[in-house]
């Protein structure tokens, strides 16, 4: 890790907001406020997951989910979070904040 948090933040969608139903190797998210059911692979899941209820960045999400799965290299991993965050935000899984 290099400490640096340089990456926008996000906060995820309440949990109480989604219903998450896996099934085999997809994952279904329907979104209450939305009425929109979301099917999404790994690690969109996880992600969401590790994110709790607090802002996270890329940076913060790599090292919460190295401690659970081994993600090769730490800047490959990152740019891979980064990207899947960009993503939820356009599906409003998640929104950008200022943290």
């Amino acid at each position: 890790m290099t400490g640096q948090f340089s990456s926008p933040f996000y906060r995820a969608e309440a949990t109480a907001a989604l219903i998450v139903q896996p099934l085999d190797a997809m994952t279904l998210i329907f979104q209450r406020r939305s009425g929109i059911t979301h099917i999404v692979a790994e690690p969109v899941p996880q992600i969401l997951a590790v994110m709790g209820d607090a802002p996270c960045n890329a940076d913060l999400i790599v090292a919460r989910l190295s401690a659970q799965f081994d993600l090769g290299e730490a800047k490959a991993a990152r740019e891979i979070i980064a990207a899947r965050l960009e993503e939820l935000e356009k599906l409003g899984l998640v929104d950008r904040v200022n943290a």
